[in-house]
């Protein structure tokens, strides 16, 4: 081929390919107004907002940047947080969009170990705001995290820094009864010593949590216990009907007749599905009941373990009666509650005889609103970080003796070290509770039909700086309680999400099938992993 014949082939080649990357270009620019002009369509915004939007993207990202966002999120996610931030800004008005470092709204959180500064708060008022608000996340990659009470002490749950944006749930805090009194429908903002006030005068309750300035949010998706929960199952167990935003901005119902399979999930499968923006809950007709709370001497602890387990076996056969034991350094503390107006219910006998320091809850017939205020006043904040350990097993004495006295040991040691307060709580769980949940369409959790009892520890501390030390001597406690529980066949696997810890795997607690079942579910509702992959953290399928 002479010179000639090549610089001409040569110059041809150079003109195609100049067409072919103008072919290229134009598609970019294409697929980039495409996808932008999908976003702003799917807001629902007005002709000026829609066109400050797609500027402000297309200025700020680059046309070729756009046409290459994708919605598989497996690898790892993009960020834009404050361009997230501006566009949710313009689509929802500012005074649901707020600077990330104001400190009313960082504090929220129960433990400060939570306490982190994210890109910015985002405070939606319904649903359609978070379907918006998840929309524009997607498109982005920008990673989020979800509030609702922000009552978790594990970091990043309810929390998340500069990277990401927080999405708090608390203007969904609205509460309202059903004509014939059957249901309640509930924000997930709210908290549930609110929850009881309002319902009180119509005679009704709701089965839901004990402590008042617990989130509505987060109990119910870990699964719930209640003072009522023999008689009427797990908080989740009572829910009628969830409303959430998908991942793709679609709000559905949840129940049994529609979407029935995300409805098991969401019963204990905690935030791997979407977010829930209302819960429809049975009421129960409790109005008035019977409670006391007493105080003894910490030297009664073996006396009183072994009341305890007199009750699990003989008085918790009376599904009315449910009992709060937590052991401190000092002191023991039982709540007793009884479901219905009593007068020394029978199924407490085992702790009537013995002798206490104090009662400071004298026995009462009262209200469920008024237990839950003293109950508030009895968990107030004093230190600042908080951690939980979770573990359980079945009714035996033995391991109950054991594990407490090494938790006492344990206890001793870090409060002299760092003045951490730690308490140490046995919570009955009856085979009713699993039997009602079966009852009502089963739940995620796959709980054996046995007397059992869930354990956890809180223990509050005051500095970062000891917070490793602090939460390896529960760590160690946990330890003990697994290996003399699988040494005499009493250990269970499952671990209650609602007291899990940080490092702690509730999720795989629920069995192979459910675990599978569960991750089917999530993939069917969730095709692009967006809770998986940009949700900040939290027990989630991707880590079980």
């Amino acid at each position: 081929m002479n010179l000639a014949i090549l610089g001409l082939f040569l110059a041809h080649l150079r003109t195609c390919l100049a067409d072919f990357d103008t072919i290229i270009e134009r598609g970019q620019v294409e697929n980039a107004t495409l996808k932008v002009t999908a976003l702003v369509m799917s807001l629902d915004v007005s002709n000026g907002t829609a066109t400050a939007i797609t500027t402000r993207v297309k200025e700020e990202l680059g046309l070729s940047s756009i046409s290459r966002i994708e919605t598989q999120y497996e690898q790892e996610v993009i960020g834009n947080v404050q361009l997230s931030c501006w566009v949710i800004k313009a689509c929802l008005g500012e005074d649901i969009v707020k600077d990330g470092s104001l400190l009313a709204e960082i504090e929220i959180n129960w433990s400060q170990s939570c306490w982190q500064t994210p890109g910015c708060f985002i405070s939606p008022r319904n649903a359609a705001d978070v379907s918006k608000t998840i929309k524009i996340l997607t498109f982005f990659g920008t990673p989020f995290a979800i509030r609702s009470g922000g009552h978790s002490p594990n970091p990043g749950w309810a929390s998340i820094d500069e990277g990401g944006v927080l999405i708090d749930l608390g203007n969904l805090n609205s509460i309202k009864l059903s004509s014939d009194s059957k249901v309640a429908s509930i924000g997930p903002g709210s908290h549930w010593g609110a929850v009881y006030n309002f319902l009180d005068p119509f005679g009704v309750t709701v089965v839901g949590g004990r402590i008042p300035q617990v989130g509505v949010g987060g109990l119910l998706l870990g699964g719930g216990l209640s003072h009522f929960s023999s008689q009427f199952g797990l908080a989740a167990d009572n829910v009628k009907n969830y409303e959430v935003v998908l991942s793709d901005g679609s709000i559905i119902g949840a129940n049994a007749q529609e979407n029935s399979d995300l409805f098991w999930a969401l019963k204990g499968g905690g935030p791997n599905f979407g977010i829930v923006t209302r819960f429809d809950l049975y009421t129960v007709p409790i109005d008035k009941i019977w409670y006391s709370a007493i105080v003894y001497s910490s030297s009664d602890v073996p006396q009183l373990l072994s009341a305890f387990v007199r009750w699990q076996n003989e008085g918790s056969l009376d599904t009315k009666s449910s009992v709060i034991f937590q052991i401190g350094l000092d002191v023991c503390s039982v709540g007793l509650v009884y479901s219905e107006p009593a007068n020394l219910p029978l199924a407490f006998a085992p702790f009537y005889n013995i002798t206490p320091l104090a009662v400071p809850i004298s026995p009462t017939n009262g209200s469920i609103s008024s237990l839950s205020d003293i109950l508030g006043g009895a968990f107030t904040q004093v230190l600042e970080r908080h951690d939980y350990r979770a573990a359980s097993s079945l009714i035996d004495l033995e391991p109950y003796t054991q594990v407490e006295a090494q938790w006492r040991k344990q206890a001793a040691a870090i409060q002299t070290q760092t003045g951490a307060n730690t308490t140490f709580t046995l919570q009955h769980i009856s085979k009713d509770v699993v039997s009602q949940g079966l009852q009502k369409g089963g739940n995620a959790l796959g709980l054996s039909p046995v007397l059992q009892q869930w354990w956890t520890t809180v223990i509050d501390w005051q500095n970062e700086d000891q917070d490793d030390a602090v939460r390896d001597s529960m760590i160690s406690v946990t330890d003990t309680w697994k290996e003399l529980g699988t040494a005499r066949g009493s250990y269970l696997e499952n671990i209650f999400m609602n007291d899990a810890s940080r490092d702690q795997n509730p999720l795989f607690g629920y069995g192979p099938s459910n675990l599978a079942r569960l991750r089917s579910i999530a993939l069917k509702y969730d095709p692009s992993k967006v809770f998986q992959v940009l949700q900040n953290d939290g027990f989630l399928l991707s880590k079980a």
